[in-house]
């Protein structure tokens, strides 16, 4: 997981829940919108993270993302990379 990721976990466990352009004001990372929802859809694939609603843009921790915000999972081992 990259910086990136990780202020989007921790605002997604502070908050509960959001949406790319509120993660992206709140971080203060310098990402826009578009790219905190890029960033979304990896840890999404791993079970990080879910979209509240099918096809939405609004997100929250899932199961995974739950033990990794408790530091019971290496994300790491269930992040696949992408190929260049």
């Amino acid at each position: 997981m990259c910086p990136l990721d990780e202020c989007i976990m921790e605002y997604l466990s502070d908050e509960r829940w959001g949406s790319p352009s509120p993660i992206q004001r709140e971080t203060a990372m310098l990402a826009s919108p578009r790219r905190v929802f890029e960033r979304l859809e990896i840890p999404g694939e791993a079970g990080l993270v879910a979209r509240l609603y099918e096809d939405g843009i609004i997100f929250e921790p899932a199961g995974e993302g739950q033990r990794y915000l408790y530091e019971e999972l290496d994300a790491a081992k269930h992040l696949q990379r992408p190929d260049p």
